[in-house]
């Protein structure tokens, strides 16, 4: 038995942001992250909507990217004082992820992250709050799955929460909201998207729920992401629907170690924070590498190749076909093909990548990856990475 979940109600076209003028409720707290909702009235059109629905309001604000532990606390703590029977958080995948977590401590302070960042150990939600999602960006997908990643910067280390229970109840896919990404951010959330396509299509769990909603995702993201990049609004539209496809698909059936790799080298290395949608990139080819030799992900690799119109005269060239259309995409947006030009030190790396590796390998996400992993190939497919070395592992 398999089990496929998505929120409640999905409302989307441009300006299903008004939806939240239907809401019912007493009261509404807002999570959002920086400025730029501010800045391009996106939050206080939220407030207003939410008012307008008859709600009180009261707005938590500065979620940093890659959620820390601390900003999570503080915000359970503000939404205790207040006690709001809708949650809505606005933004980036940061400021949902976060709301997410705040949502379980909220309700049960007496959990711990411990608790929490075993996976599908949140207690049931929804005794005092139900959530509403609407995102800024098209890649994370948090909106529609059941995951949120929170970042203990003392241990530097990414934790991937994953329960049925923080899916949203509603998500509001406006494309209007998404207009605001800059270049840079379309590509690494657009390179975030293929890459949970990609991951959900190969993984031992995925169906036959999934498999259409990766597939259409993948093919979505090809045609339309450099366009949407370039600026094209109805590019840009695809890909906030095609980001929300991959986030379905793979929030039941999961990923793979390209996220476990991302997860624990993101905030790993002192030369620089790693942007979680750029290392999607840059490990994504070299993951398919390694997994393409398990015959059962090859032929998935292939299928992939081919529904999207790439050519081959057999399965590993169609693999290689597959891999050099991600690499052609990373080299248009100016993302590395490695670690090592990304900027991480060779002495830094050498010297923490056996405990990256082992850490990688504990990863929720690994489990479902085709092709098992322990650390010492962990560790060689990280080099690889590293060096940009093809994998032969």
């Amino acid at each position: 038995m398999a089990r496929f979940t998505i929120p409640r109600d999905i409302y989307h076209g441009r300006g299903s942001l008004e939806t939240l003028k239907t809401i019912s409720g007493k009261k509404a707290i807002v999570v959002v992250g920086g400025s730029s909702m501010q800045k391009f009235g996106f939050l206080d059109r939220t407030v207003s909507y939410l008012k307008e629905a008859g709600l009180e309001v009261e707005v938590f604000e500065g979620v940093e990217p890659d959620p820390s532990v601390e900003t999570v606390m503080k915000g359970a703590e503000a939404m205790r004082k207040f006690e709001p029977d809708w949650i809505v958080s606005i933004g980036g995948g940061s400021p949902i992820d976060a709301a997410k977590a705040m949502w379980a401590f909220y309700e049960y302070p007496e959990t711990t992250f411990a608790d929490l960042i075993i996976p599908f150990n949140f207690p049931a939600l929804r005794s005092k709050a139900k959530f509403i999602a609407i995102p800024s960006t098209s890649g994370t997908a948090t909106e529609v799955t059941a995951f949120s990643v929170i970042t203990d910067y003392a241990a530097g280390i990414k934790y991937p929460l994953a329960d049925f229970n923080i899916t949203p109840d509603i998500a509001i896919i406006d494309a209007d909201v998404a207009d605001t990404m800059p270049p840079s951010l379309t590509a690494f959330t657009g390179m975030d998207a293929l890459t949970h396509a990609h991951e959900a299509y190969v993984s031992t769990l995925n169906s036959a729920f999934t498999d259409p909603l990766a597939l259409h995702a993948i093919k979505t993201v090809f045609e339309s992401l450099e366009a949407a990049w370039k600026g094209d609004k109805p590019s840009r539209e695809a890909m906030h629907y095609a980001q929300c496809f991959a986030g379905m698909a793979f929030s039941n059936a999961l990923l793979g170690i390209v996220h476990s790799l991302a997860h624990k080298t993101g905030a790993a290395f002192s030369t620089g924070h790693i942007p979680h949608g750029e290392a999607n990139a840059i490990y994504l080819p070299y993951v398919i590498q390694y997994n393409a030799k398990d015959a059962t992900a090859k032929s998935r690799y292939a299928q992939i190749a081919r529904f999207v119109g790439l050519v081959g005269n057999s399965e590993d060239a169609l693999v290689d076909a597959l891999i050099e259309k991600i690499r052609d995409l990373n080299r248009k947006f100016d993302i590395p093909l490695d670690l090592k030009s990304f900027g991480i030190l060779e002495p830094e790396f050498k010297e923490k990548v056996a405990a990256i590796a082992k850490n990688a390998v504990g990863d929720a996400c690994t489990g479902s990856n085709p092709r098992s992993i322990d650390p010492a190939q962990m560790e060689t497919l990280l080099t690889n990475i590293y060096y940009g070395t093809d994998v032969e592992i």
